[in-house]
């Protein structure tokens, strides 16, 4: 008989697993995570056509010159990442995710929670020597890789 209940449990465990990950509810205290796949009003060859600064003359007193910046694409195994910077006032303002690695679920649920953090502490730092996340190594190690690149063509 328990092994008909411990049975019964498992089954029940496994189904009510199965219908959350199903319905999008994360183990993160159900508070389910999208890609955001609307980085801004522009297109990609918008973007890479406005990798030139803004304004007349760069900032002198600030790292970076005025502009947006597209990084190139990097590899991160599972897809590649590429991003943009946008630059205002000579500081990084914006990070936004052209592409990420995104086709798998895992990869969905990995990005969505970890491109937020990257963009945060890239801002925060002023630089792509950002913090490498947990469970998102690749990623975060991609994230670097294309956002130096954008910084380099602002005068980083």
């Amino acid at each position: 008989m328990k092994k008909v209940i411990l049975s019964a449990f498992v089954i029940v465990s496994f189904v009510a697993y199965a219908l959350a990950q199903k319905s999008g509810i994360a183990s993160n205290g159900g508070l389910a995570l999208q890609p955001n796949n609307q980085n801004s009003s522009l297109t990609q060859s918008q973007l890479k056509a406005s990798n030139t600064p803004s304004g007349s003359a760069a900032v002198t007193n600030n790292k970076y010159k005025d502009g947006s910046y597209t990084g190139n694409s990097a590899n991160a195994y599972y897809g590649n990442v590429q991003v943009v910077a946008v630059i205002s006032g000579g500081k990084i303002t914006d990070v936004q995710f052209l592409d990420y690695p995104q086709d798998r679920q895992t990869s969905q649920e990995i990005n969505s929670q970890a491109a937020p953090m990257l963009k945060s502490e890239a801002i925060q730092v002023q630089s792509a020597n950002v913090d490498i996340i947990s469970g998102a190594t690749l990623t975060s190690q991609a994230f670097q890789q294309s956002l130096q690149s954008a910084l380099t063509q602002a005068g980083a």
